[in-house]
């Protein structure tokens, strides 16, 4: 089984190493909205975007292809 890479803003996202998606929250410094990528290791990513439905989309995106390859 070869690993699955998503692409969201210019980082490579190896699927396999994903451990935890948040929901999508107000970025503290209220630039954005954003949602958290905890990965094995315990790395973090957290992509901002200018609007709510923006983080949704990106989020759902990832729980999309994230679902499709554990489906396989």
């Amino acid at each position: 089984m070869s690993a699955a890479v998503y692409e969201l803003q210019g980082y490579a996202i190896v699927l396999d190493k994903i451990a935890i998606i948040t929901r999508v929250f107000e970025s503290e410094d209220k630039a954005g909205f954003q949602f958290n990528i905890r990965f094995l290791g315990d790395l973090r990513l957290a992509p901002q975007f200018p609007t709510r439905p923006e983080a949704e989309l990106g989020r759902e995106l990832l729980l999309k292809a994230l679902r499709g390859r554990l489906g396989e």
